[in-house]
């Protein structure tokens, strides 16, 4: 049992890990709250001045806010929807006896090690590409005309892109919680008689919940702030523009740290509301 001597010394130890910690959260976040306030033009004259709400008000009001918030809540539904999905099914086949099973696992495992700029640089070049893309041959192959997919269906493809990177993610997750159900339960509804469907959403998928709502936890934080693949790809055009681009966009357009700073806060204040959202599913799920 812990004495209130060790517990000091605990806490004393850890401070100059928790006070780095803090300082490396808060600092960012109140320069951003403070620039966000200011007319704050660095090739332009530097500070001039106190703005107020302006950059709050200019930017809210801009014709792209929405848009971009939308674009980013269907990149972030549809990605989180096709890597849980697909990953409860590679999950599964991954968890039975195969020839070679390590090097499959691993091979399904790589694509998430990959930075994001080179992955959407090998999709856009290697697989998108209107003229010597992989899909454009498939195309040509079944005599179809082929599709320029970065500008035809440039939102697909962005979730395409982003589902490739993040399945191995949710797919690793995924197994480790298969691999922890209890195969006796497999077994006995089994010998009872319970077909596959039936053990998969009675037994299988109810074991899953937690390991389901951490994934969807973890994707969305990283997913709310896309940009590599989108910079790398469409260049936030046709209709790909999500907020964290649209606030990289305002900052080199217009040469105002004031205006992407309320940029900023406006995609902090998204992306608590989303985790306050998450947190509530992911404290149901772990509470039963």
């Amino acid at each position: 049992m812990a004495t209130k001597a060790s517990r000091s010394a605990a806490r004393l130890m850890m401070a100059p890990a928790v006070i780095l910690l803090l300082g490396w959260m808060l600092v960012p976040l109140t320069m951003t709250l403070w620039f966000s306030f200011r007319n704050y033009l660095p090739l332009r004259g530097g500070d001039l001045g106190w703005a107020g709400f302006d950059n709050y008000t200019r930017f809210i009001t801009s014709s792209a806010f929405w848009p971009s918030v939308q674009a980013t809540l269907i990149i972030v539904g549809a990605v989180l929807l096709i890597t849980i999905s697909l990953g409860i099914v590679l999950a599964i086949l991954l968890d039975q006896p195969m020839w070679g099973q390590g090097v499959v696992r691993i091979l399904v495992i790589a694509p998430f090690f990959v930075m994001p700029t080179v992955s959407a640089l090998v999709w856009k070049n290697m697989f998108m590409d209107p003229n010597s893309g992989l899909f454009a041959y498939l195309w040509k192959f079944f005599g179809a005309e082929p599709v320029s997919w970065l500008s035809e269906a440039s939102l697909p493809s962005i979730i395409l892109i982003v589902s490739w990177q993040w399945l191995p993610f949710a797919t690793l997750i995924l197994l480790t919680a298969i691999q922890s159900l209890d195969s006796e339960q497999l077994e006995a509804a089994e010998m009872d008689g319970a077909p596959p469907l039936s053990r998969f959403l009675w037994l299988t998928l109810p074991h899953l919940a937690r390991a389901i709502t951490i994934v969807i936890l973890i994707q969305t934080i990283f997913l709310l702030s896309i940009f590599a693949e989108i910079f790398v790809t469409t260049g936030g055009a046709f209709g790909t523009k999500t907020l964290t681009y649209l606030i990289f966009q305002r900052v080199l357009e217009s040469q105002n740290i004031g205006l992407g700073s309320a940029g900023g806060v406006y995609a902090i204040i998204l992306a608590n509301i989303v985790a306050i959202f998450l947190m509530r599913i992911v404290g149901k799920n772990l509470d039963a």
